[in-house]
């Protein structure tokens, strides 16, 4: 039950830059509308579950929420640059990367040779599979063809960057901590609009594209409720990075419904990579049985 739990957030977030691609907006507007969407989540599962919240959480999960805007705008600032079937790969496997080492070394989620040995063969596979996915083809076609974005791998690896740092913070802090998912997501939501509120409003135009944008932000919320509590069964390890997977939805999605080009070569990497994905997705799932 707990992995089936884990698996959900592969499913809500695999799909919000497909479904943020189709709402439309420049990075800023998707980033407001989408925290404005996590807040009305937030506060609808705050009034049904009625969990205890105390000052601690309030200050943890605000915190977290700024980390995840860092994280989620400059994401969005990267797929704008490099596309979503490049730009969330990429991403993914940045992110794993952090948060597997750190719930692994940090945390001490890894106790034997076995887990250390599964474990780093897993996000070997992860991460070139996230690779793969968002490769290009050398030979392929240097400009696109007549209606087709130009694309900046420069300047949305940069964005990356700054987002790899932020998401994370935004994950680590509440393992850290350790406290309710139910009771933190409602402060949480508050430091996401809070730091979409100060950093992107003034840049923002508060029309139809922000209020499209709350859709990806309810998606969201489920995927983010779930992965929280999925950690404290299955750990940051495996329950992030299983989160991750998602990347298979994304990465498809940005070719066939957002119309995002490949040349032959760069379709037989995403393939591949989406199986080097689903294979350590698999082997992280073998581990927790195994625990």
């Amino acid at each position: 039950m707990a992995l089936l739990v884990a698996l959900v957030p592969m499913f809500a977030w695999g799909s919000i830059g497909l479904v943020s691609g189709k709402l439309g907006g420049d990075a800023n507007q998707q980033t407001l509308g989408m925290t404005m969407g996590a807040f009305i989540f937030s506060l609808g599962i705050f009034f049904v579950m009625r969990p205890s919240i105390d000052m601690l959480t309030i200050m943890i999960g605000f915190i977290s929420g700024l980390f995840w805007f860092v994280g989620q705008n400059g994401q969005f600032h990267a797929m704008k640059a490099m596309g979503v079937s490049v730009g969330l790969p990429l991403s993914t496997g940045m992110q794993l990367m952090l948060n597997t080492i750190a719930g692994a070394i940090f945390f001490h989620e890894w106790r034997h040779v076995r887990d250390f040995i599964l474990g780093f063969l897993a996000l070997a596979l992860l991460v070139a599979g996230a690779y793969l996915t968002s490769r290009k083809d050398p030979n392929g076609k240097s400009k696109p063809e007549a209606g087709m974005k130009m694309y900046d791998f420069g300047k949305g690896f940069r964005f990356l960057f700054i987002s790899t740092i932020g998401y994370g913070l935004y994950t680590i802090i509440i393992t850290w901590a350790g406290l309710d998912p139910l009771a933190i997501i409602l402060p949480q939501s508050i430091g996401m609009l809070t730091g979409a509120l100060c950093f992107s409003a003034r840049k923002v135009a508060f029309d139809k594209y922000v209020w499209r944008n709350i859709t990806s932000g309810l998606l969201w919320g489920i995927g983010n409720i779930c992965m929280l509590l999925s950690i404290q069964t299955v750990g940051l390890a495996v329950g992030f990075s299983l989160s991750q997977m998602g990347i298979i939805i994304s990465t498809l999605g940005g070719i066939f419904l957002l119309g995002e080009h490949k040349t032959k070569k760069e379709m037989f990497y995403v393939i591949i990579g989406c199986l080097l994905v689903i294979f350590g997705g698999i082997l992280l799932g073998y581990m927790k049985a195994l625990s």
